[in-house]
């Protein structure tokens, strides 16, 4: 797991709903269950194996670039946004994971639109990629304002790259 964003990155970062902030040690039971639900790994490859778990575990508390969010009315985790500096291509690249009864109501695009706006105020432009298959990764990453810059075979699967280079439109979802 690579930890290459600068340590600004991890600063605290707070929206209408949510708290992105560096991981503790008490969110490794939800991060545990991200990286093991098969829903949620459905378009990454599948649930992680327990070895790789336990180096996540060991290295994600603190480190920069990973962001556990939180949701501000009542302190749950609902997932995880990373902002790598040194991602795909070179390019900072934004991912995410958000656990499946936190889905359609908008948590997702308002913690990946402000990391996003954030990485643009240090970075020239930011990517994101997901499979060709993960239509609601695709439809956030658009409605955000990313648009679509390139497609290729990784991991035997089709992937897509999104591409940012300006604003983004942080407005959440109705």
């Amino acid at each position: 797991m690579t930890a290459a964003a600068p340590r600004a990155a991890t600063a605290p970062l707070a929206t209408e709903r949510l708290l992105l902030r560096p991981v503790r040690t008490g969110d490794l039971a939800v991060l545990t269950r991200l990286w093991t639900d098969p829903q949620v790994r459905l378009h990454l490859g599948g649930p992680v194996i327990e070895s790789v778990i336990r180096i996540r575990r060991q290295r994600i508390v603190g480190a920069p670039g990973y962001h556990a969010v939180e949701r501000v009315s009542d302190g749950a985790v609902l997932g995880l946004v990373t902002v790598e500096a040194a991602g795909h291509g070179g390019e900072t690249e934004v991912s995410y994971q958000f656990l499946p009864e936190h889905w359609g109501q908008g948590y997702a695009r308002e913690a990946v639109a402000a990391a996003v706006a954030r990485a643009l105020t240090a970075a020239p432009t930011v990517v994101a990629v997901t499979q060709e298959a993960n239509l609601p990764s695709r439809r956030l990453l658009a409605a955000i304002g990313m648009t679509h810059a390139a497609s290729f075979v990784e991991w035997d699967a089709q992937q897509v790259l999104y591409r940012c280079e300006g604003p983004l439109r942080t407005g959440r979802a109705s």
